[in-house]
């Protein structure tokens, strides 16, 4: 069944009183018919089904959760196995590349072949990338394989927020996620001691396979409880909708922009050529995507309407801040508790918990909040203040902080991001038609996981030649400082002064490397994730508008819903 879209929120687009989606140019009246009516996959379910769909989503989100944090807290064991500690950051910046992108497609592909059909392939193509990589022989065919599971991965948190907009309304929305906030916190508490525990104690490899069967059973749920509305059109009129050239340059753009960023000053010097010539092609072919999308496509996958909505650019300006800072911490708090303080990956795996966890309670609490008052912009602004000082904290972390103390840190700096997840995706979906969420969704998502990919080569730059610069000072040979950096937990007081001396050091030079070279670079990592915390502030002050969160025909499209669950269970999937 086709809806007809409804009037908006005071202060968003009004929608089109056809769902024909249409190129939007400077005259709305001048444009050309898709191939494909857009059915409105709203369908705002009784509390009983939203409560059995928000479990659905968990499962799938819990097994993204579950990626992410066992990577981390495995990759100085992967790191060590390949000794390949220069290009490590490649494992997960080759998962964060493919996941972002592909993320802009998601939307527009839910849009056309259903939600339910783009999530289950998300999750498909995430098994086969998993079950890859824990058969990978070297570090190169790993980071190919952590690249075809980033392929899906990247769509199944994208997904996920997709689906509750069409089956919650935007004031009620925080109220339900609480399950799926739930459920993640669940996956970053098990995680991180979970990921120590396999990559010390049985091999880095199952740190991938543990989430096949999860993610197995994620898919059966999808299918058999998520009730999503089936779309419209033949298959063959589905795939005439497809924006091939858009889908093409998003790949082509977003891959030769973020592999300079990978490469630069960690495998290159930012100055060479193999880094410039592909950044300054991909600016063109990102510049050749945006004048396709907004005057050639007839069904875009941006549309760039979108970023005439202040709110919407401000939440895109904040999500790239956001996905920075996250990520860097996700991925170097880690290893800066197993280098310098010389923890085991089950310990260090444990010790991030106060950051994951803080941050999952604080999106929960900011949720509930958000559907009792209807009010966000205090909260997404607080929350990167907050978020800012606990970086600015962290930034003062030596081998000798107290670890309480920096336990208090990794609390104040989850709380401060838990504060910045819900509250931007709810502004940026309040201010735009229906019609246009998904896109949204996925462009907002696109933007966080573009500035995580950018964290990870910048936090691998800045803590590399911190160290090597010690290290050259040192007067230590070429291929010594290489091995160092490959492994640098040798620094760790721990190591045996014969293994310290076959490398030209001593214990006391050894120190010094570790604390002027490691924790320095360490210190300016969080240094700028303080300062992009700061300007997140300010242009979430500064952009991002009140929205009515109440669009006026909610109860209409319960009725609709409560009609298709009574009288049409039958038409009611999407495959």
């Amino acid at each position: 069944m086709s809806l007809t879209p409804v009037a908006e929120e005071k202060g968003a687009p009004t929608a089109p009183t056809s769902p024909t989606p249409s190129h939007t140019t400077a005259d709305p009246k001048k444009t050309l018919p898709s191939p494909l009516e857009l059915t409105d996959q709203t369908n705002l379910l009784p509390s009983r089904k939203i409560i059995a769909v928000n479990l659905g989503l968990a499962l799938c989100v819990v097994v993204s959760a579950l990626d992410s944090v066992i990577t981390a807290t495995a990759l100085p064991t992967i790191t060590t196995s390949f000794s390949a500690g220069s290009v490590s950051s490649w494992v997960p910046s080759a998962y964060m590349l493919t996941s972002t992108s592909f993320q802009p497609l998601y939307g527009r592909f839910s849009d056309i072949f259903g939600r339910k059909t783009a999530l289950c392939l998300a999750m498909v193509v995430f098994m086969i990338g998993s079950l890859g990589s824990g058969f990978a022989k070297g570090i190169v065919e790993l980071i190919v394989w952590r690249g075809l599971a980033g392929a899906g991965g990247g769509g199944i948190v994208s997904m996920a927020q997709i689906i509750v907009s069409d089956v919650v309304s935007l004031r009620d929305r925080g109220k339900y996620q609480g399950i799926i906030a739930g459920v993640t916190a669940l996956g970053y508490a098990i995680g991180p001691p979970v990921g120590g525990a396999i990559s010390q104690r049985v091999s880095w490899r199952w740190c991938f396979w543990v989430n096949l069967p999860v993610s197995l059973l994620a898919i059966c749920v999808v299918i058999l409880v998520l009730p999503l509305k089936s779309v419209e059109g033949d298959f063959k009129r589905k795939l005439l909708a497809v924006d091939y050239l858009g889908a093409g340059l998003t790949l082509i753009g977003s891959t030769l922009l973020l592999l300079p960023l990978i490469w630069g000053g960690v495998t290159f010097p930012w100055n060479s050529p193999i880094v410039l010539v592909p950044l300054c092609l991909g600016v063109l072919v990102v510049f050749l995507f945006c004048i396709w999308e907004w005057k050639g496509a007839r069904l875009p996958i941006v549309p760039m309407h979108i970023f005439k909505h202040v709110t919407v650019t401000g939440v895109y300006i904040t999500m790239f801040a956001n996905g920075f800072i996250f990520f860097s911490s996700l991925y170097y708090l880690p290893q800066f508790f197993q280098v310098a303080l010389g923890y085991s990956p089950i310990r260090s795996g444990i010790f991030l918990l106060p950051v994951l966890i803080s941050q999952s309670f604080a999106s929960w609490i900011t949720g509930i909040t958000v559907s009792r008052t209807g009010r966000y912009r205090t909260i997404v602004y607080v929350g990167f203040s907050v978020w800012a000082v606990g970086c600015g904290c962290l930034s003062t972390v030596t081998t000798s902080t107290p670890k309480a103390l920096l336990v208090f840190y990794m609390l104040l700096s989850g709380m401060g991001a838990g504060q910045t997840l819900q509250t931007t995706t709810v502004a940026a979906q309040a201010s735009v038609s229906r019609k246009d969420m998904s896109v949204v969704t996925a462009v907002r998502n696109f933007i966080r996981l573009l500035g995580g990919t950018l964290s990870l080569a910048v936090g691998s730059t800045l803590i590399n030649n911190s160290l090597r610069t010690v290290l050259t000072s040192l007067a230590l040979a070429p291929a010594a400082i290489d091995k160092i950096i490959d492994d640098p937990t040798v620094l760790f007081s721990r190591s045996s002064a014969s293994q310290l001396a076959s490398l030209g050091l001593t214990p006391s030079s050894a120190a010094y490397a570790l604390s002027d070279g490691y924790t320095k670079g360490f210190m300016f990592v969080f240094v700028l994730n303080a300062c992009l915390a700061a300007v997140a502030t300010l242009a979430s002050v500064f952009m991002i508008k009140h929205k009515e969160l109440m669009r006026g025909d909610e109860e209409k499209l319960r009725a609709e819903a409560r009609r298709l669950l009574d009288g049409e269970n039958g038409e009611s999937r999407d495959f």
